[in-house]
């Protein structure tokens, strides 16, 4: 099958860069899809995969949503204008989801974070984040006795 007719029959793309230490931490509330505004090389490295959402969040300024900590590797092939890997990126969203996020995330315990990035159908980067309630620590346990219970009944299923 050609690269033409895998687009045209599933426009998904195999780029899917999760941030799987956030769904451990907290609780996500609710979730929005955000456009990135990237620069120069950037786009090639997400299509290469090499980039990384451990440790980032999003915050509010000036009524802008910008993500910090999210690292997308220099793209190998470029040259002098090759871009900074850790630099803060503008997300886009409407003024009505930024406000709604920025009222939410001042309250105790909430904070805003990426939870994955992918390429969508037009070939352009996006970002799903997540307004989120930070866990306790008997919370984190139970997530963990539950992840280890449905291994357990996957494997009792796979014996049968």
């Amino acid at each position: 099958m050609s690269s033409r007719q895998d687009k045209e029959k599933g426009s998904k793309s195999r780029i899917n860069i999760k941030n799987k230490k956030a769904s451990f931490e907290y609780f996500f509330i609710k979730q929005y899809t955000a456009g990135i505004v990237l620069t120069g090389t950037e786009i090639k490295s997400i299509r290469d995969g090499r980039a990384s959402l451990v440790d980032t969040f999003c915050y509010v300024n000036r009524g802008e949503m910008w993500v910090k900590g999210m690292n997308i590797s220099p793209y190998f092939y470029g040259s002098y204008n090759n871009h900074e890997s850790k630099r803060e990126r503008k997300l886009l969203l409407t003024k009505k989801e930024i406000r709604y996020l920025d009222e939410a995330s001042k309250q105790p315990g909430y904070t805003i974070v990426p939870v994955k990035m992918f390429i969508d159908g037009n070939g352009r980067a996006k970002v799903e984040i997540a307004l989120a309630k930070g866990k306790r620590e008997f919370d984190k346990r139970q997530t963990i006795k539950d992840n280890e219970d449905r291994r357990e009944m996957d494997r009792a299923r796979k014996n049968f």
